[in-house]
């Protein structure tokens, strides 16, 4: 499927060289070994997204209990969990929603703090995030908003409409929808391909994905999946957050974090989301059967995750709330 969509010149060359490389190389190094291997042979920079013992709470309830996690260009780590285990926490966090209190560690990109860092400037600076549920921005379209964000980064001289609609093509979004304001009036399935077309659009450095296969078909969500991984080539990194498998089929990760009660209770390869689709989370949890507030069954949301209130200075808000 992938080799029906167009891939850039960038992308075409990578694919040559790693075929070569792949070839002659031993085969533990891995897919992904060997595009950090390839950013670092032809001098481009690899970046880094760096949690240390990240502690969070809302209220007085605890959430995140010392996380630990680096993502490096290229690379793609996943984090599972059953529902209330922190893991949207995780993302918004990550991207500076208010409403949270970080009580311990840190994060940071390369050497710039982020926890004291807006929004507007940890987007800056590379990170993008892709919500669970996008909110709506009634009067201003898709187009204009890309424009402003690649402006408000000091890249102008791009065709930012034609980028647009060559990516919707990728993806099969339809360029109907490009001009229509943002996210309004979209299903659910249209919503997560403007996302992913935005994330294609701004190139940033690292994306955190919070369950982009929710609300996807099948095949909306090989077409986002593949085309992620394409941007993966050169050189994106990815914190993807779901609760299925199925996700990485199409986007395979370097490494898969099961969080259980806001702990990273154990990490490993793609092996361990094949546990979990095939077992569940059962031997994770506490040996009593029980913990705070996480639901294990798919459906609800813990009491121990229930995310802040907005308010009007929450850039992640529905505006029209």
């Amino acid at each position: 499927m992938r080799d029906r969509m167009p891939k850039t010149f960038l992308e075409v060359q990578f694919e040559n060289w790693n075929a070569r490389r792949l070839s002659s190389h031993a085969a533990d190094h891995g897919l992904r070994g060997a595009r950090i291997g390839w950013r670092s042979h032809r001098g481009l920079a690899v970046t880094t997204l760096s949690i240390k013992n990240l502690g969070v709470k809302v209220g007085e309830q605890q959430i995140l209990h010392g996380v630990n996690l680096n993502v490096s260009s290229g690379q793609v780590h996943a984090v599972m969990g059953p529902n209330g285990s922190g893991k949207s926490t995780l993302a918004n966090v990550i991207m500076g929603k208010p409403g949270y209190q970080v009580t311990s560690g840190s994060i940071t990109l390369d050497a710039q703090d982020l926890l004291s860092a807006p929004t507007w400037v940890r987007a800056q600076a590379g990170l993008f995030l892709a919500m669970q549920y996008p909110t709506e921005v009634p009067g201003v379209s898709l187009r204009e908003t890309l424009e402003l964000a690649l402006q408000a980064r000091g890249i102008e001289n791009i065709d930012t409409g034609s980028r647009l609609v060559e990516e919707a093509g990728r993806i099969g979004l339809s360029t109907q929808l490009l001009d229509r304001a943002v996210n309004v009036d979209l299903s659910g399935g249209e919503k997560k391909r403007n996302e992913t077309a935005q994330l294609a659009v701004l190139n940033p450095q690292i994306a955190v994905l919070d369950e982009l296969d929710s609300g996807l078909d099948i095949d909306a969500l090989r077409a986002c999946a593949e085309r992620i991984e394409q941007l993966t080539q050169a050189g994106l990194g990815v914190l993807c957050i779901t609760h299925y498998h199925r996700l990485l089929d199409y986007l395979p990760a370097d490494q898969v974090h099961i969080l259980i009660d806001g702990h990273i209770v154990e990490s490993g390869g793609p092996e361990l989301a094949q546990e979990l689709e095939s077992d569940g989370y059962a031997r994770f949890l506490p040996s009593d059967g029980e913990s705070d507030g996480v639901e294990v069954a798919i459906g609800g949301l813990g009491a121990s995750n229930q995310a802040p209130r907005p308010d009007a200075d929450d850039p992640f808000s529905d505006p029209l709330a």
